[in-house]
C-alpha cells in the first residue's frame, strides 16, 4: 500500500511558476512509476506527465511540453511537477498516482492517488 500527500498548490498568475510535491509512504518507492494527472470542473481527469522508476524516461502531455517537468528523488520518496510559463487553462487539480512496474499514461493504470492540489492561474 502507498499513501500520497501533495503540497505546493496555489495561485499564480499567467506567466508564472509553481511546483508540486508528492511524498509516498513506504519503503519500495523506487519500485513505482509515478504521474501527475489534472481535472478541471466538469472536465475528466487528464494526463500531464510520467516518469519511470529510474527518472530515466519521462513523459509529458503536449499541452505541457516546454512548459512542466515531473522529476523524483528517490532517497527523499518525492516526485516534483515544477511548472512554468503557466496559463490560465492549466488550471485545475493535480493529483499524483502511483503504479507498481512500468510507466503509463493511461488514468486506468494507476492503482494509488493523492488527494490533488488546487492550481489557480489568474489571467
Amino acid at each position: 500500500q502507498v499513501q500520497l500527500v501533495e503540497s505546493g498548490g496555489g495561485l499564480v498568475q499567467a506567466g508564472g511558476s509553481l511546483r508540486l510535491s508528492c511524498v509516498a509512504s513506504g519503503r519500495t518507492f523506487s519500485s513505482y512509476a509515478m504521474a501527475w494527472f489534472c481535472q478541471a470542473p466538469g472536465k475528466e481527469r487528464e494526463f500531464v506527465a510520467t516518469i519511470s522508476m529510474t527518472g530515466g524516461t519521462t513523459e509529458y502531455a503536449d499541452s505541457v511540453k516546454g512548459r512542466f517537468t515531473i522529476s523524483r528523488d528517490n532517497a527523499k520518496n518525492t516526485v516534483y511537477l515544477q511548472m512554468n510559463s503557466l496559463k490560465p487553462e492549466d488550471a485545475a487539480v493535480y493529483y499524483c498516482a502511483a503504479r507498481r512496474g512500468a510507466w503509463s499514461k493511461r488514468y486506468n493504470d494507476y492503482a494509488y492517488w493523492g488527494q490533488g492540489a488546487q492550481v489557480t492561474v489568474s489571467s
